[in-house]
């Protein structure tokens, strides 16, 4: 072995073990917060609502609490679905979408407030602005936006006389303000929920798609995608978010992460499955990653889908992958 190569392998080392150092000292306890929402999400083709809504009851009969090792469970109801546009909106349930982000914003930040690591089990992406929301009435700034897809849809990049936007296709450009002021503007906190700057997106897998959000490359968000990730390998690349945090200073950051990150072939039942992915094993390392650097201050898991799983094939792997994420704080 050359000694560069000794030389960077023990430096990893050392910072994994000092990250995992501050995370066994702080833990604070999880408490599981289960928002089943499909808001967000376009009726399927035949009319019917899509199933996301049901993760959260599907995945507690899995053993996500045990699992977790989750301290309390706060249930919110489940919100009204509808088809048609909503008054004075282009954002399909727009209205509704508030109110539940309200809702779920309180819940996180009481679970911040009290000390503990709220965990929200989506349902569809469009609870990450309850999540981040909720954060930032904590204290909370920035956001790392694990997803294969960017969700970057705004005024800016489509027509929003021609189709009712769907929020989880435009979520994380929601979260940086871009939008109607009804999804981008919170009591309090304002807009933007996060900073461009303070802003990482990891896993998009469509950049190169002539018809990807051209508007995107020319923000400062960091973009790193699936391809580069796996190419530069996990771990060099999560050691460079976690030193991307520490000279941000960013120490209580929202972790949002869309489970079709993961790889087709091993996670088919979400809105939009695509290749290449995550498998279950890389991504428990980049959620690992993260907690142990004890620079996340709660996490959210979305767009599983029961219905695209009859048998239930793929809930326990999901709850056994986000437990090895999450158990490093323990």
């Amino acid at each position: 072995m050359k000694r560069r190569d000794f030389c960077r392998m023990a430096g990893a080392g050392m910072l994994a073990s000092g990250a995992f150092a501050v995370a066994a000292r702080k833990a604070p306890p999880v408490t599981l917060v289960l928002a089943p929402s499909n808001l967000g999400l376009r009726p399927n083709g035949d009319g019917s609502q899509p199933g996301a809504w049901r993760a959260p009851q599907v995945l507690m009969e899995s053993g996500l609490a045990d699992a977790l090792g989750a301290r309390h469970t706060l249930q919110l109801a489940r919100p009204d679905y509808q088809h048609g546009p909503q008054t004075n909106t282009r954002i399909r349930n727009g209205h509704t979408i508030r109110a539940f982000s309200l809702e779920l914003a309180q819940k996180v930040r009481g679970v911040l407030d009290g000390g503990g690591f709220p965990v929200v089990i989506g349902g569809d992406c469009s609870v990450l602005l309850g999540g981040l929301y909720g954060s930032r009435l904590a204290g909370g700034r920035g956001l790392i936006h694990v997803d294969g897809h960017s969700d970057f849809s705004n005024p800016a990049n489509y027509d929003t006389t021609k189709r009712l936007g769907s929020v989880a296709g435009m979520d994380m450009a929601l979260a940086s303000g871009r939008g109607e002021p009804l999804l981008t503007d919170w009591p309090v906190v304002g807009t933007p929920l996060a900073a461009d700057a303070d802003i990482i997106q990891i896993g998009e897998r469509e950049s190169d798609d002539p018809e990807f959000y051209s508007d995107l490359h020319a923000t400062t968000i960091t973009q790193l995608t699936i391809q580069r990730v796996l190419a530069d390998g996990v771990g060099t690349t999560l050691e460079r978010v976690v030193r991307q945090l520490e000279a941000k200073r960013l120490d209580k950051v929202w972790l949002h992460v869309d489970l079709d990150v993961l790889d087709e072939r091993v996670m088919p039942a979400v809105d939009s499955p695509g290749r290449p992915g995550f498998n279950y094993t890389q991504l428990s390392e980049v959620v690992g990653t993260l907690c142990a650097s004890g620079r996340i201050a709660g996490a959210e898991f979305t767009i599983y889908d029961p219905d695209l799983d009859p048998k239930r094939r793929y809930a326990r792997p999901l709850v056994d992958c986000m437990a090895a994420g999450l158990k490093v704080r323990a």
